[in-house]
């Protein structure tokens, strides 16, 4: 892949969190996923965790990429998030993203992030969902 496509591939990515929902086109069959609050994952369950983001959202997540730096099968984003979650809160964050591609698709990504902020506005959303039977 030239790093043009590989950028193209990012941007596919983060128009498709936005969206709510991360199709199998953009992933490897055998994809894994970690983020910083919950380590290591398959392809599913990522996928599942996108969709989850979206339901908690009364306003999708925009996405500002900073800066993305290609490297052979690499790319590392550097990103700004921003909306608002069910209930009004006004939810930010900022993210490393590490990306790994592989035949045109991505085999891996790591979410860094900053937890704090996930803990106090997303995490007792998460829980009220659960508990009323919608995550």
């Amino acid at each position: 892949m030239t790093k043009e496509q590989s950028r193209r591939l990012v941007h596919d990515f983060f128009a498709a969190v936005s969206a709510g929902e991360l199709p199998d086109e953009l992933l490897a069959p055998d994809m894994q996923a970690w983020t910083t609050t919950q380590g290591s994952m398959d392809k599913a369950a990522y996928q599942g965790v996108i969709r989850l983001l979206a339901r908690m959202s009364a306003r999708p997540l925009e996405f500002t990429l900073d800066s993305i730096t290609v490297e052979e099968d690499r790319a590392v984003v550097e990103v700004r998030s921003e909306g608002t979650l069910l209930g009004g809160t006004e939810y930010r964050n900022t993210y490393a993203f590490v990306f790994r591609v592989r035949g045109g698709k991505i085999a891996s990504v790591a979410e860094h992030f900053n937890a704090l902020i996930v803990e106090e506005k997303m995490m007792p959303l998460v829980h009220k969902l659960r508990k009323d039977g919608n995550a």
